[in-house]
């Protein structure tokens, strides 16, 4: 039975290295997230359960025993933790009949040609946003630069070195200079912004569909998508076969017909363009209308003294819950009756925040994306 082999060292070429080797012993890999503090590594190492845990000792990488883990199926590939930012991570497996079938997709839809393009990894490998660049790098045999992390002039510097290809998400993309360098950059993890250059594809995805499977709207070759009771499920050769602690992913689907993902996700799928309303669990009920923060995020985000923006709930005694926008401001802090205006006029008078909180930066979970249940933090009510 395949071993699960956890990769803890920093992001670089070693990893990547450790990755091949782990594969070519037949076993199953998963990426320990360094940036993460002692208690937070803690729950994301008894999620993973791995047998042996590789640690670079600085000089050399020293293997640990670990005794309370199990093995993996044959054909796994990886576990990978989903992000966490609304729930404690779960461990998600993903066999390598999925991350090859993820591979040829994105490839196919990008027109990767392994000989003029090239891929940056720059997104933390703990994740399946910078650890599919590198699945997708090694199955198609494309040259492949991996970064320690983000680094804005690093980045920009690597297109003079054969990088035509990244992916980003949304923070990332509004630090760099000259996103036009690169021939396409990948945007998921969060709601993009409201304008992106021509090059930037737009992604919807998630772990367990061993990343991005919806580009510019559009269903990648090989995925169906449905429609049940407002939740976007979806089936493709590139779902993950299961979660770490067994349960399975597939259910039945629209269809009647089984192998279908339910995501979590509010969304629709009109005239074959996807379109991703927010989790679920996120929607805001004010008064028996339903808002979708992904919705007043992006109109808030447009405001000119808003330079980031996050929009979730609280308890509210007349409404049930009320709608409440925390704002990073651009120079001097906007009014509430602003916001409250600048989103009437755009969607609709129950959207409008109730409640403003200005902050100087936002919570996020270690993916980059923000963290709506870990708002209300230290920030003043506005």
């Amino acid at each position: 039975m395949p071993e699960l082999v956890a990769i803890d060292v920093e992001q670089g070429p070693r990893l990547v290295a450790l990755l091949e080797d782990v594969w070519g012993r037949g076993d199953t890999a998963c990426v320990v997230d360094q940036r993460l503090g002692a208690p937070a590594r803690a729950a994301q190492l008894a999620a993973l359960a791995p047998t042996r845990h590789l640690v670079d000792d600085g000089e050399s990488v020293v293997e640990r025993r670990i005794g309370t883990g199990t093995g993996t199926e044959p054909g796994d590939a990886l576990v990978v933790c989903t992000s966490g930012s609304a729930s404690r991570p779960r461990a998600v497996v993903l066999t390598h009949a999925a991350i090859a079938a993820s591979a040829v997709a994105t490839s196919s839809r990008l027109e990767v040609d392994p000989r003029s393009d090239g891929w940056l990894c720059c997104l933390p490998c703990a994740h399946i946003g910078g650890l599919a660049v590198i699945t997708r790098a090694l199955h198609t045999g494309t040259p492949l630069q991996i970064h320690s992390g983000f680094d804005a002039d690093r980045v920009a510097g690597s297109t003079g070195n054969g990088v035509t290809l990244t992916s980003l998400v949304a923070t990332a993309l509004g630090r760099l200079r000259a996103p036009e360098a690169f021939r396409r950059i990948l945007l998921g993890g969060a709601a993009p912004p409201s304008e992106v250059p021509p090059n930037v594809v737009t992604t919807w995805g998630m772990t367990e569909t061993g990343s991005g499977v919806v580009y510019d709207g559009v269903p990648l070759d090989g995925v169906d998508v449905a429609v049940l009771d407002g939740e976007l499920c979806v089936r493709g050769p590139m779902l993950a076969r299961a979660y770490r602690d067994g349960t399975p992913l597939g259910g039945v689907g629209p269809d009647g017909s089984g192998g279908w993902l339910a995501t979590g996700d509010g969304g629709s799928f009109e005239s074959g363009i996807v379109r991703v309303f927010g989790r679920l669990a996120e929607v805001i009920t004010t008064g028996g209308e339903k808002v979708w923060p992904l919705d007043v995020e992006a109109v808030l985000a447009r405001h000119p003294r808003v330079a980031e923006v996050a929009v979730w709930k609280r308890p509210d005694v007349e409404w049930g819950e009320r709608v409440v926008a925390w704002v990073v401001p651009c120079g001097e802090a906007p009014s509430l009756e602003e916001l409250r205006e600048h989103v009437v006029a755009r969607l609709a008078p129950w959207a409008a925040p109730k409640e403003l909180v200005v902050v100087s930066e936002l919570p996020r979970a270690p993916s980059g994306k923000v963290a709506r249940r870990l708002l209300d933090g230290s920030a003043d009510p506005a």
